[in-house]
Parts: C-alpha cells; sequence; structure tokens
C-alpha cells in the first residue's frame, strides 16, 4: 500500500511524499531507518482515473463552516483540520489538508489558496487577500459564502429556465424520426402498390424516410461533426465570440443573458469594492467573471480609460450594453463615494430583475416550443392521411 508522509529531516526540514509498505508501521520504520522524524502519516487517498469533483456547493458548505469557526475565535489552522476530519470528499480533502499544512508553515491563507486555481478562482483569493490585510478574515469569508450562494442560484435559475426548451427539441427530434423511420416506412407500400398520385408533402416525407433509413450513417456522422464542429468552435476566438454574440442578441433569451451578465458583474465589483480590493483589481475581476466576450472588452475598455481619469460612469454612458439607469445609479455612487454600497444594492435589484427576466423566458418559450412540436408532428401526420384521404375516395 501506498502512504502519504510529512517527516522532519535532520537539518529540521519539514518535508512530504509518499512510500510503499505493508502497514503503517512499516512505513514508519523505514522512514526512522532513513533518518527522518514523522510528522504525520496517512493511508494514500487514491482518486483513480476519475477524481472526485469538489462543487459549489461544497465550497459554499466549507467557507461557511471556515467563517463560523473563525469568527468564534478558533484558529485557522484548527479549523481546517477540523472539517477535514469530517469531510467525505476525497479530493476536496486532500486540498483541505494541504491548505492546513501550508497554513502550519506559515503561507498566508491567500497564497495557499492560490496553488488551486480550478477550485478557488482569482476572486476569492483576492477577496481572501484583501481581509488579511484588515484582519478580517471571518466576516469576509462569510461575504464570500453569500457571493458564492447566490451565483450557485443564479446559474441554477438560468438552467432551470433553459431545461424546458431543451427537454422538448430533444422530444421533438425524437418523435420526428421515430414517424419517419418507423411510422411512415409502414404506409409507403400500401401507397405505391395504388399507384395513387401522391401529395408533394407526402413525397417530401416519403424521400426524407427513405434518406435516414438507407444513408442513417451520414446522418450521424454529419450529427457528430456537427457537434465536434460546435465544441471546437466554441473554442476559438471567432467561435466565442459568434456564440457570445448569439447570447446576448438572440430573440427572447438574449434580455435575460444581458441581465444574468451584468448581475454577475456588478455584484462582483460590488463585493470586491466593499472588500478593500483596489478598483483596478476589481474592474478586471468583474470583466473575468462576465464570461462573454464583448462585456470582457468593455470591463477592458473600462480599466484602461479609468486609469486615464476617466470615471466609471462616463464611460458606460450611452454604450448599450448596460441600461441607462444602472449608468445613473453608478454616477450617484461615484458622486457620493459610496460605489461600493451603490453596487450591492444595484445587484440586489438585477438580481430581482434577473428572476422575472427568466420567469417571462420561460412563459414565451413554452408556447413556442409547443407550437413547433405540433407543426413537426402534424406536418408528417398531414403528409400520411392525405393519400388516405385519397385513397377512400376511390371506388
Amino acid at each position: 500500500m501506498t502512504y502519504q508522509y510529512r517527516v522532519r529531516d535532520p537539518m529540521g526540514n519539514v518535508l512530504t511524499g509518499s512510500i510503499d509498505a505493508v502497514s503503517v508501521d512499516d512505513a514508519t520504520q523505514q522512514l526512522r531507518r532513513d533518518g527522518f522524524h514523522v510528522l504525520e502519516i496517512d493511508e494514500d487517498e487514491d482518486e483513480g482515473l476519475f477524481p472526485g469533483r469538489i462543487s459549489k456547493n461544497d465550497l459554499i458548505y466549507v467557507t461557511s463552516q471556515l467563517a463560523i469557526m473563525v469568527d468564534t475565535g478558533i484558529t485557522l489552522s484548527t479549523a481546517l483540520g477540523g472539517i477535514v476530519e469530517q469531510e467525505t470528499n476525497l479530493t476536496l480533502r486532500r486540498v483541505l489538508k494541504t491548505l492546513k499544512e501550508d497554513v502550519e508553515g506559515g503561507r498566508d491563507f491567500s497564497a495557499a489558496l492560490a496553488k488551486f486555481p480550478k477550485h478557488f478562482d482569482t476572486t476569492y483569493v483576492s477577496l481572501v487577500k484583501a481581509s488579511e490585510a484588515t484582519g478580517s478574515l471571518g466576516p469576509m469569508l462569510n461575504r464570500i459564502a453569500g457571493y458564492l450562494r447566490k451565483e450557485v442560484e443564479t446559474r441554477g435559475k438560468v438552467r432551470a429556465a433553459m431545461a424546458y426548451p431543451t427537454v422538448m427539441m430533444v422530444l421533438a427530434a425524437g418523435v420526428t424520426v421515430f414517424l419517419l423511420t418507423y411510422i411512415l416506412p409502414k404506409f409507403t407500400p400500401l401507397f405505391k402498390s395504388r399507384g395513387t398520385q401522391l401529395p408533394k408533402p407526402t413525397l417530401l416525407m416519403m424521400t426524407l424516410s427513405d434518406a435516414m433509413l438507407h444513408y442513417w450513417y451520414l446522418w450521424l456522422f454529419g450529427a457528430a461533426l456537427a457537434v465536434g464542429g460546435f465544441l471546437y468552435g466554441r473554442r476559438t476566438s471567432i467561435g466565442r465570440h459568434a456564440l457570445d454574440w448569439l447570447k446576448i442578441n438572440a430573440p427572447i433569451v438574449g434580455p435575460m443573458y444581458r441581465k444574468v451578465i451584468i448581475s454577475r458583474g456588478i455584484r462582483t465589483l460590488g463585493t470586491m469594492l466593499a472588500a478593500g480590493v483596489p478598483v483596478m483589481d476589481a474592474l478586471r475581476m468583474a470583466g473575468a467573471v462576465s464570461n462573454n466576450s464583448f462585456y470582457e472588452q468593455l470591463w477592458d475598455q473600462v480599466i484602461d480609460e479609468v486609469a486615464g481619469g476617466k470615471r466609471i460612469c462616463e464611460i458606460l454612458h450611452g454604450n448599450p450594453l448596460f441600461p441607462r439607469v444602472l449608468v445613473q445609479m453608478i454616477a450617484a455612487g461615484e458622486d457620493t463615494g459610496k460605489l461600493d454600497q451603490v453596487l450591492e444594492k444595484v445587484s440586489v435589484y438585477y438580481d430581482g430583475e434577473v428572476e422575472t427576466s427568466l420567469k417571462a423566458t420561460t412563459s414565451l418559450i413554452e408556447p413556442i416550443m409547443i407550437s413547433v412540436m405540433g407543426v413537426v408532428v402534424g406536418t408528417i401526420g398531414l403528409s400520411l392521411m392525405l393519400p388516405i384521404f385519397s385513397l377512400s375516395r376511390q371506388p
């Protein structure tokens, strides 16, 4: 078996590593024979080919627990150790153990977090770093947990809103394929045997049915090519730019995505400024979390012009990506010197706007998808019924 160890060498340096042994005692003896003083040794928690994922909810739970413990006077390393003992997610447990060791070794908590950018993003690390300078780690961790919780809620609402049309599209495609490859072919011999002049809709559906039955491999190849092309394209700058444009300009869903992006950027900017993060760093974070190239370019423009002495409201004024009312609120915050407070209130307002927009989008998409599905199924059904009506009128 493999064991992870932490030892001190004869020079007093703390080392970590792994060792193969039949038991903990055997591993300990091997290390002692090599002249090491064993500080800690545990069985290697092998995660296999599919390591456990650390979800946002896991981070929210850990952050909330740390906030409570630190606020009650428990040291950070002790708090991390307590959470490690209860954690069942092996990946998260290993990350927390590393954080605990780094903190005990004298490393700043923000620097320890920065070693895991996949789990703790720049916003998280920057907020923790700002709190270390002011000695307010507990309240800041609580603020971070609230920020993450709001992000998860917003993302969940967007996914829920888009789940219905996605399911309807898949269902419509499945019904169409079933009708064309299973139902229609059963009627084709009857139509051909009677020698009846078939209506154009029926001929079109029969041609499509034959193509799907005899050249199914080409359809599968085309579908795989389309999916592969989409996945590759969105990783390129041109493809991502086109997809981002479609998201914010598409009918019905475009306004919803705009509000989600604005809400995310404003919330991040307000949270960072309230935590004491420098304005330029806060603006960079607001652009980074937008996850849309058009808004990222806008925030980059804001950063460049703010560095030149302009106010944020002046830069955003007249820009179609930001509503005029929002720009006026930002101007009021800059005039009063309370921009962080104004932005936090605006983010709460926009959260309500996002929820309203999601409900409106869902209410519009539902009848549209039902109508589309009705037209598709109705067209195929009509192409089947028209020849039957013609046959029934023949003597």
